[in-house]
C-alpha cells in the first residue's frame, strides 16, 4: 500500500536528520531508533553539561514525531525522573519550541516562539539543554520545582533544596549509565563533539529503507509557517505551559 503523502514526508525529512545527527551530533546528545524500522520515535541520551547542576547526569528521554512531521512538532518524554520547572511529574517536557504554531494569547507565547517547519531536531536539542540550565517560571509545569529553583537562584546559591535534589538525580543517573556501560562527560572537553569524527557505519541504519520510491513528494504546505523564519536559531528554549 502506498504511503499517504504526509507520511511520506516525514520519513524523508527524519531520515535525512537522523544520518546528520549520526554524522555530525550535537554536543550532548546522541540519538537512536527505539525500533530500527520506526523513524517516528526516537530516545534521545541528554548528558549533564559540566559545570552545572547536571553535571555527570545521563537522562534518557523519547522523542515521537507526528505524520505530517515537520508541518506539526514532536513530542519529548523523559524516562529518567527530572525535577524541574518544566517538566511535567510524568516526564512530559514543556516547551515553546515544541508547542503547535496556534494563536493563543493566554499562553503568554509570541507565535515566534512556537513551532515552525524550519525547526527541527537539531534545534529542538539545542533549546532543551538551554532550558534545563535557564528554566522558563513564568507559567511552569512543575510549581513546585518552578518555587525550589526561584529560591534557589534568588539566593545566590544558598538555599540549597533544589541544587540537592538535581544533583542526587544526576548521580543516580550517572550510576545507572554506567551499568549501561555508558561514559559520561564531565569536563568540558569530553562533553564537546568533535564532529569531523564519523560514526562506525557499521551501526548505521540504512536509511534508504525508509524512502517510498513510488511517492513524489512535491506537495504544498497548507501552513507556510514562515512568519518567524529569522527566529529558527533561537534556542532560548522558553518552557510554557
Amino acid at each position: 500500500m502506498m504511503a499517504n503523502p504526509r507520511t511520506s514526508g516525514a520519513l524523508r525529512a527524519l531520515a535525512v536528520e537522523y544520518k546528520s545527527l549520526q554524522e555530525e551530533p550535537v554536543e550532548g546528545f546522541c540519538v537512536k531508533l527505539v525500533n530500527e524500522d520506526n523513524l517516528f520515535e526516537w530516545e534521545v541520551a541528554i548528558f549533564g553539561p559540566p559545570d552545572t547542576l547536571y553535571m555527570g547526569g545521563y537522562f534518557k528521554a523519547r522523542m515521537k514525531f507526528p505524520p505530517d512531521y515537520p508541518y506539526s512538532p514532536p513530542s519529548i518524554r523523559f524516562l529518567t525522573k527530572v525535577w524541574h520547572p518544566n517538566v511535567y511529574e510524568n516526564g512530559d517536557l514543556c516547551i515553546s519550541i515544541l508547542h503547535p504554531p496556534v494563536d493563543d494569547p493566554q499562553s503568554g507565547e509570541l507565535p515566534c516562539e512556537r513551532w515552525n517547519p524550519t525547526q527541527n531536531v537539531r534545534t529542538i536539542l539545542l533549546s532543551v539543554i538551554s532550558l534545563l540550565n535557564e528554566p522558563n517560571t513564568f507559567s511552569p509545569a512543575n510549581v513546585d520545582a518552578s518555587v525550589m529553583y526561584r529560591r534557589w537562584r534568588d539566593s545566590k546559591g544558598r538555599d540549597k533544596e533544589y541544587e540537592n535534589i538535581i544533583r542526587k538525580q544526576a548521580m543516580a543517573a550517572r550510576a545507572e549509565a554506567e551499568r549501561e556501560g555508558i561514559q559520561v562527560p564531565l569536563t568540558l572537553e569530553d562533553y564537546c563533539i568533535k564532529t569531523q569524527v564519523k560514526p562506525n557505519n557499521d551501526n548505521q541504519v540504512e536509511m534508504t529503507d525508509f524512502y517510498d520510491d513510488d511517492y513524489d513528494e512535491d506537495y504544498d504546505d497548507p501552513s507556510d509557517g514562515s512568519d518567524c523564519a529569522e527566529d529558527d536559531e533561537n534556542d532560548s528554549g522558553n518552557g510554557e505551559s
